[in-house]
């Protein structure tokens, strides 16, 4: 396997500690960065809020089946797991570092059962269409590039129809043009999502 690129690229690691619930104790958790603008493996602030509402919602995530799409860094993944949820983290089959990634945060959380897959978006493969029956999709950042959003949606919409009672929790963080990418401090806005499959009732 080629990690040529990656595997040159500083990795560095960082922490994050979310408090004392009702139900559980603080967790911290260690999330490998990329630190190469090639690769953009951050934690952004789309998936930092995205784990702090999991971790808010513990309870709920406990023996629920959860796919993170797009993962990259893999900290909202990585949360939902140690609230006890089965997950599987994906990224896109045509980038292997970041499902190298994904694994990395695996390991460095001690989550070895925790499965990494290669979905692209707006693909229907086979590995999307054999997923087991989901609970919850989540996507941190995902609408990111317009240009991915049709994509992003169509497969958002086949796991939704597929999985008519699930949930899919998605943040997205608003960016002005002439801002995106700057490195200025500053308050960020970022939108929390919960998007579910219209029905007849609705």
């Amino acid at each position: 396997m080629d990690h040529s690129g990656a595997e040159t690229a500083s990795i560095a690691h960082r922490v994050f500690t979310f408090e004392e619930n009702n139900t559980l104790p603080s967790l911290t958790v260690s999330i490998p960065e990329v630190l190469d603008p090639q690769y953009g493996m951050y934690v952004w602030p789309c998936a930092v809020v995205l784990a702090q509402y999991l971790w808010t919602h513990a309870e709920e995530l406990r023996n629920k089946t959860v796919l993170e799409l797009g993962a990259g860094v893999s900290l909202p993944g990585v949360v939902a797991a140690k609230c006890g949820a089965k997950v599987i983290l994906s990224d896109s089959a045509e980038l292997p570092h970041c499902l190298e990634n994904c694994r990395r945060s695996c390991e460095a959380n001690r989550l070895p059962d925790v499965p990494v897959l290669g979905l692209t978006w707006g693909e229907i493969s086979p590995d999307l269409v054999l997923l087991p029956a989901l609970d919850i999709i989540l996507g941190s950042d995902v609408f990111y590039e317009p240009e991915d959003f049709e994509n992003v949606i169509v497969t958002a919409a086949f796991l939704l129809r597929k999985n008519p009672k699930a949930q899919f929790w998605t943040t997205y963080q608003e960016r002005r043009a002439h801002l995106a990418g700057s490195a200025l401090p500053g308050n960020h806005t970022v939108q929390m999502m919960v998007i579910t499959l219209r029905t007849e009732d609705s």
